[in-house]
């Protein structure tokens, strides 16, 4: 038996002539009907999840400060108060507030940060001076409470310090006169016991900040947005209209634009060598330039990177390696590009058949922002339906230190008769309650659903798709053989009949995706620890997880093909799609692989030309924008949103192409085995890929 006969035996039969096969068959039943209950139970299990949480979550507890009995800085009866205020901010130096995130010392929220420094003893014996302080307290010791009454139970600070808002916190306005310390000006404070050289509260902010640096960053990222989203809409408009120029341009010059896109980008990624060497060399004798990246560590602010010399040479070898991985491809691939080229010609003569594709990705990206969205708003209210939970905070030694209390009977509990100066004072939200233990299998829940609902929608667009170019594909007669609307006639056969596999094959994919997100988990805890073999391990279980879902994207993508054109069920449809292309490898990993790199190159070049405008455009470094780029903390991040809203853009509109090649390449191949060019068995791919292919149709 020959060997290609005995690899068509290994690899399945190969398809057979059929006169009445006329592309989509029309007569076709539900599939996977089992798993589409299973999938429409989930999601009602979702909604239900959704709504429970919606009930018993608040958003507020990440949002807004929280005072000692656990009340919401600027909500409720404290609109007016939106600012919090430590009574002892160098309390906020034990260790404990790094892992409760709240200092050991009473806070309340008061309308404004005080802007004087004065003790409660010198406060209490000026009638103005009272007024003033009395609205630092927890509540209102009257007049007939003496000062220690009033520090032993704790109802006003023993001092107020000149302060400044900072992040909805009163901090205190700290300077300096020379290399001294200063606080409102002064290098000394009265602390209601003796006088404290300011440098005491440093240690004290340090903590008490720490655990808002990230939100800081946030807020500082937040504000440059506010400035530049106008400017990223901009710029996102312009990688809409490249990507669409690109498309239209296929579409009429396919040939001659695969070719311009390959040249244009290597010649962008050579001036992006060009100019890290031009700053590179520029930074040869610049103060400070030399040190490494190694001992300049991490940086918020990611400009201070671009006058490291070290940054730029990396730039120079990655760009270096890209430019000379490309070429090399492209030297190898060269013959192949003309057969790549032809069947970008015909994925562009299919598009044109069936415009309304160009726009599906809107589609899509509608489903997928819902999608997100309900994911993250879910997320948000599981993170705060937890409990506040109050501890015992004692400035002296106390055997119930940090144990939980209830601040309702703290004092009439034995806690507060062993411990008389202790307080009940809210930590953090949290609690062991049953209700808080269900909340991890709540979450695990939300982000599977969420694995699951995206790939769902993103396989739905795949199918739809794939239906609509194989209505092109295989009719005889392009404009009588078609269907007048063949996305929406694809789209419908979807969601009728093959909402039971496209359910199954997204379920297949939100498994794996769910146990690389586990293994994350695992590899996140395990960062300390000293055991190489288990290290070891994990690494080779992340890769294999990472090389077995591209290859059940890859098999799941052709088997949605195959549910479209013949309407059989998921498994069904993968076992005849892996065979096929199993029977056709060469061609596999040749031809079709060489229109991804093709179309690749393309979404390159489209997120090249438009972060280059935008990097010379925020950056303020072209002269020519200097007065019309906004003032930003981080030019970066309106840089980094272009480039990856860019690439999606033009992932989006590629995407269209991607999945046409995809299809008419299965069907192309169906096309090789079915006919044979006789006139009772013609090709039907075009006159040109015969032509490439050497093959042609015999006439009548």
């Amino acid at each position: 038996m020959p060997v290609e006969e005995r690899a068509y035996k290994k690899n399945g039969e190969p398809k057979k002539f059929d006169p009445d096969f006329k592309g989509p068959i029309q007569n076709r039943g539900c599939t996977d009907i089992v798993c589409c209950i299973f999938f429409i139970v989930a999601i009602v299990g979702y909604v239900a999840v959704g709504i429970l949480e919606w009930n018993f979550g608040d958003p507020r507890k990440v949002i807004y400060p929280t005072d000692s009995m656990g009340q919401y800085c600027g909500q409720g009866t404290l609109e007016k108060k939106p600012l919090l205020f430590y009574f002892n901010m160098m309390k906020c130096a034990s260790p404990m507030v790094l892992l409760e995130f709240q200092c050991p010392t009473p806070q309340v929220c008061v309308e404004k940060c005080p802007n004087r420094t004065m003790t409660l003893v010198t406060a209490i014996g000026d009638k103005q001076d009272w007024e003033y302080y009395r609205s630092f307290c927890r509540e209102d010791p009257g007049v007939k409470k003496s000062v220690p009454q009033i520090l032993q139970e704790k109802l006003c600070p023993a001092y107020l310090i000149s302060s400044k808002p900072f992040l909805q916190r009163c901090f205190p306005s700290l300077g300096k006169k020379g290399e001294v310390i200063t606080v409102g000006d002064q290098e000394t404070f009265n602390d209601g016991e003796k006088i404290r050289d300011a440098k005491d509260l440093v240690a004290g902010m340090k903590n008490a900040t720490v655990v808002m640096e990230g939100r800081q960053v946030a807020m500082k990222i937040f504000e440059d947005y506010t400035k530049s989203w106008y400017w990223i809409l901009i710029c996102l408009l312009i990688a809409v209209v490249l990507s669409l120029i690109f498309i239209v341009l296929l579409r009429y010059l396919a040939g001659i634009m695969v070719w311009v896109m390959i040249v244009m980008v290597i010649a962008v990624v050579a001036y992006g060598i060009v100019h890290c060497s031009v700053k590179y060399v520029s930074l040869k004798d610049t103060p400070g330039a030399n040190i490494t990246l190694q001992q300049l560590g991490f940086q918020p602010d990611f400009s201070v990177y671009l006058h490291i010399r070290q940054t730029w040479l990396a730039f120079i070898i990655i760009l270096a390696i890209l430019e000379f991985i490309i070429i090399i491809l492209l030297i190898f691939l060269r013959n192949r590009i003309r057969i790549a080229v032809e069947l970008m010609k015909e994925a562009s003569r299919a598009v044109g058949y069936v415009m309304s594709s160009l726009f599906y990705p809107i589609f899509t990206f509608f489903l997928l922002t819902i999608v997100i969205a309900y994911w993250g708003v879910t997320a948000v209210f599981l993170s705060t339906s937890s409990e506040p939970v109050y501890k015992v905070f004692n400035e002296t030694v106390c055997p119930h230190a940090r144990e939980t209390c209830i601040p309702e009977n703290f004092t009439l509990s034995k806690m507060k008769t062993d411990c008389p100066q202790s307080e009940c004072l809210f930590a953090f939200y949290g609690g062991e309650t049953p209700y808080h233990k269900y909340l991890i299998f709540l979450q695990f829940y939300n982000v599977f659903l969420f694995f699951w609902c995206a790939n769902f929608v993103t396989a739905l667009g795949q199918m739809t798709l794939a239906g609509a170019f194989a209505s092109y594909y295989w009719a005889p007669n392009k404009t009588k053989d078609m269907p007048a609307f063949p996305l929406c006639a694809s789209l419908g056969r979807s969601l009728r009949y093959h909402t039971g596999s496209l359910a199954f094959g997204s379920l297949i994919l939100a498994i794996v995706q769910i146990i690389r997100v586990l293994l994350e988990y695992i590899d996140h805890k395990l960062k300390g620890a000293q055991n190489k073999f288990a290290k070891f391990l994990l690494c080779c279980m992340k890769c294999c997880f990472w090389c077995l879902e591209k290859f059940i994207k890859f098999l799941n993508r052709n088997a949605y093909i195959m549910v479209a054109i013949y309407g059989k069920n998921f498994c069904r449809s993968a076992c005849d799609a892996f065979f096929l292309l199993m029977r056709n490898v060469i061609r596999v990993v040749v031809l079709d692989k060489v229109t991804d790199f093709i179309l690749f190159l393309g979404k390159l070049l489209i997120v090249g030309l438009v972060g280059i405008f935008a990097f010379f455009f925020f950056s303020g470094h072209t002269d020519a924008f200097k007065g019309t780029a906004p003032s930003l903390h981080y030019y970066w991040v309106p840089i980094l949103t272009v480039l990856v809203g860019s690439y999606f853009i033009a992932h989006g509109f590629f995407s269209v192409y991607a999945m046409c090649v995809d299809t008419l390449f299965l069907c192309f191949l169906e096309d090789l085995e079915r006919n044979d060019g006789s006139p009772e068995r013609p090709y039907l791919m075009s006159e040109k890929l015969l032509n490439v292919l050497k093959k042609k149709n015999q006439a009548n």
